[in-house]
């Protein structure tokens, strides 16, 4: 069957070769359909007309009137500037034009024209730059509505390919659509939440008459797009259910209660009872288990995944669990070892690092079951890893684990092991929802006793002097201190550089005590050396780059200053405060910026003072950068492509969708109803688009 939105879109008139190619390039636009959903960023009202003694300079407006004069003026060999006099009989204001010379076809004197712009203010006088213009008479301001706003690179409007030409085509497009475009929701929804039709959000999205026929047509775009990747999200999810057993936990044995009777370091908060309890009833459920546990820095998420990687050796299974770098891996065997203390268990490493006879021996260990808890890096799921009987995995890191990765893991045993995902940085709800969709969460919302809030002040660079006083005071007490310099990426030598002179300086100001020093650029030895002596209390101040953002646990280190602290996101400010604040004295997070900070800066410096609460700071990440750069890492985009949809903004509808989509599956869940065929064939659909479906199913 025919559908005019697959159309290749250069046959659109006005587009043809040449610009389909650059439409292609820069915009990824190759189909009619492509063209329709590149909405528009804004609306301007362009039914109302202002008068010239009604001008501001903030907000694009339009005026009708004359001009009076043109004057010329010279600006080098090439160039002319001319200014046109303008006047509608309130006052009068100047046109300006940049131009190589004045075109023979130009604007008339004493023609009533309609000039559309954002006024500024140049000798006294409103003026516009470049102003678009119309014939009075050739405008029917009362049908034009809201004008459409596209974004478009420098590369299209040098090549004419404007917002104004953007516009144009679209206009065309819609002219061509005769018959109203086809429904992707089924009725019962549409009427059921009020929505406009889709063929009526279309056309008022790129041209709506009101400021209402706009919301409306958004809210049904919008919706539509997060229903469907919920949809896609919770399918997934159920057929994971039904199609993989779990391994059942029976019983609760000996490994789990000798720990927890005589080895648990602290009293389990009741955030961390709760987990345990939900984790307990999903591996004794019979359905394989895939839960993200959120807990904030220091919140005891290792605890929670060591006593629930216990049951499953009480039920004669192996654990594994996996982190994203070698001195994470490290960090968490110490811990682990620690915990454990005497317990007859065995505990082995597997990175790259452990190489030769004793790699032989720990493989050897996995694959007769002598190797009871697994530490490692991806290194574990590779093939010469084989598990005599792998039941429960965790994985810590904070990046979504891949489908292709998970299935691996699926690989190594007759059924699926239980998935326990830790991430130490708090996703807000909506985020996590889509995310990590086809997860069950778990939230250890609560500090262990004794913890006390980590104090934050904002400092400027040049108050270094009094800072370096209360730095040696804390020491003088018996405190370590941290001192981060920032290193964005690897490859930047100035960074580097910075940080050895700041090193320098610092072993210079604080003759009197001892430093070390650790950046990524080290060998692991020489790093983990260094590292070693802060941990054992040999240096009282650690000059590092983030390195130390996750896997140092310093329970004496009460101070943490960050220098530059303006080029650090929200979620990795928050995870370097994390390093201090583990023992039970009052620790402080010094943020040390330039006097001149951009407004969002600005807030985020005081996001940081103004609270602890790593799902309040994760919130407001969210809103400030969107949901692309949830780690504080290179931006790389949500997992799909939004078009229209924002989930930083749209928490409210993206629960509606979320709550919508879990209603089709539990009215349906083997797809079969007829009046939900419409949904399986749009999802189809999608799934053969651009759109990187892979990554969330």
């Amino acid at each position: 069957m025919y559908n005019i939105l697959e159309q290749d879109i250069k046959f659109l008139p006005g587009v043809g070769p040449k610009r389909k190619e650059m439409l292609q390039r820069e915009l990824g636009i190759e189909t009619y359909g492509d063209l329709l959903q590149y909405y528009p960023y804004k609306h301007v009202d362009r039914s109302k007309l202002y008068t010239i003694n009604e001008l501001s300079t903030e907000a694009f407006v339009q005026v009708k009137g004359r001009i009076l004069s043109f004057e010329e003026f010279p600006m080098g060999p090439r160039k002319v500037r001319i200014v046109g006099h303008f006047s509608d009989g309130t006052g009068i204001c100047d046109l300006v034009w940049f131009l190589p010379k004045k075109p023979k076809n130009f604007y008339q004197v004493n023609t009533e024209y309609i000039i559309f712009g954002k006024p500024t203010i140049y000798g006294g006088r409103y003026q516009f730059a470049h102003p678009e213009m119309d014939k009075a008479d050739s405008l029917q301001l009362s049908e034009m509505g809201m004008q459409p706003y596209y974004i478009t690179t420098e590369k299209m409007k040098k090549a004419g390919l404007t917002s104004r030409t953007i516009e144009k085509l679209t206009k065309t497009l819609l002219q061509q659509i005769k018959e109203p475009l086809p429904e992707t929701l089924p009725p019962f929804i549409v009427n059921r939440l009020r929505f406009v039709s889709r063929d009526t959000a279309f056309r008022n999205i790129h041209y709506p008459k009101t400021a209402d026929e706009l919301k409306y047509a958004t809210a049904r775009l919008k919706f539509e797009e997060l229903f469907y990747v919920q949809l896609n999200i919770l399918r997934y999810a159920q057929d994971q259910r039904r199609k993989y057993r779990g391994y059942i936990f029976q019983h609760v044995g000996d490994f789990f209660n000798d720990f927890y009777h005589n080895h648990l370091p602290f009293p389990l908060t009741g955030a961390q009872k709760r987990v345990i309890r939900e984790i307990r009833q999903d591996t004794g459920s019979g359905r394989q288990m895939n839960r993200l546990l959120q807990g904030d820095v220091g919140s005891g998420k290792t605890l929670v995944a060591l006593m629930s990687m216990l049951i499953a050796l009480d039920n004669g299974y192996q654990a594994c669990i996996m982190a994203p770098t070698e001195i994470l891996a490290e960090q968490h065997l110490a811990t682990i070892r620690q915990f454990l203390g005497d317990m007859d268990i065995r505990v082995e490493l597997l990175t790259g690092v452990v190489k030769g006879k004793k790699r032989k021996a720990v493989l050897q260990g996995i694959a007769d079951g002598s190797v009871q808890i697994l530490v490692g890096t991806h290194a574990v799921i590779e093939d010469p890893v084989q598990f005599l009987h792998l039941g429960f995995v965790v994985i810590d890191e904070q990046h979504r684990f891949g489908v292709a990765q998970r299935a691996k893991l699926w690989n190594k045993g007759v059924n699926p092991p239980h998935v326990l995902v830790m991430t130490a940085t708090p996703i807000p709800r909506t985020l996590a929802m889509t995310i990590y969709g086809d997860l069950d969460v778990s939230v250890i919302d609560e500090l262990p006793p004794g913890r006390k809030p980590v104090y934050t002040v904002h400092k400027l660079d040049s108050q270094m002097t009094s800072l370096y006083q209360g730095i040696r005071k804390q020491i003088q007490q018996g405190r370590q201190v941290y001192i981060v310099y920032p290193l964005i990426q690897e490859s930047e030598k100035i960074d580097l550089r910075n940080l050895e002179e700041g090193f320098e300086t610092m072993c210079q100001v604080f003759p009197e005590f001892r430093l070390s020093k650790v950046h990524g650029k080290m060998k692991p030895a020489d790093k983990e050396e260094e590292m070693q002596k802060f941990v054992r209390g040999e240096t009282q101040i650690l000059v590092a780059t983030t390195v130390i953002e996750v896997g140092v646990n310093v329970p004496n280190a009460s101070v943490m200053v960050i220098l530059d602290a303006q080029r650090f996101g929200l979620s990795q400010l928050h995870q370097l405060r994390g390093r201090v604040g583990r023992g039970a004295d009052q620790s402080y997070c010094i943020l040390v910026t330039k006097p001149e900070l951009a407004a969002d800066t600005r807030k985020r410096i005081d996001i940081m003072c103004d609270t602890n609460d790593g799902f309040m700071i994760a919130e407001a990440d969210l809103k400030l950068r969107g949901p692309g750069d949830l780690e504080g890492t290179q931006q790389s985009g949500m997992a799909f492509d939004l078009k229209i949809a924002d989930i930083a903004r749209d928490g409210q509808l993206v629960q509606l969708a979320r709550d919508e989509a879990q209603r089709i599956i539990d009215d349906d869940p083997t797809c079969q109803k007829t009046e939900n065929q419409l949904l399986w064939q749009r999802l189809a659909e999608l799934r053969k688009t651009n759109i990187n479906w892979s990554a969330i199913s």
